[in-house]
């Protein structure tokens, strides 16, 4: 049998983040949506999906707090453990950065212009 989940690695610009527990990223550029006429499906459009991943990490003091809230030009590699590498280009963090002080955790919404899978 073929290991399909476990850890995941994520580096920022070389630098590796702690990731807790989750690491979600697109599996395709676009989506497809159906158009139905009167007579029903008629065809679909595609759209193109902003690429994205989304990680729950751990607030070390190594935690690279000023370049994610200064940056819009990241490189962030995930390492999944399947063997699959993701890779997001051009990327920027959506939204605020919040830490959690109980848990010592911060939840990132990273969003690029392009992205990889190897």
């Amino acid at each position: 049998m073929a290991r399909v989940s476990g850890v995941c690695y994520v580096k920022v610009d070389g630098e590796q983040l702690e990731i807790q527990s989750s690491c979600e990223y697109p599996l395709s550029k676009i989506k497809r949506e159906a158009i139905e006429g009167v007579n029903g499906p008629a065809g679909y459009k595609e759209t193109r999906i902003t690429p994205f991943l989304n990680i729950d990490c751990i607030l070390s003091p190594e935690f690279p707090r000023q370049k994610l809230v200064e940056s819009d030009d990241l490189t962030i590699v995930a390492e999944l453990a399947n063997g699959t590498v993701y890779t997001l280009t051009g990327a920027y963090v959506e939204g605020d950065i919040t830490g959690n002080a109980i848990d010592g955790t911060t939840s990132i919404t990273f969003k690029g212009k392009d992205c990889n899978w190897s």
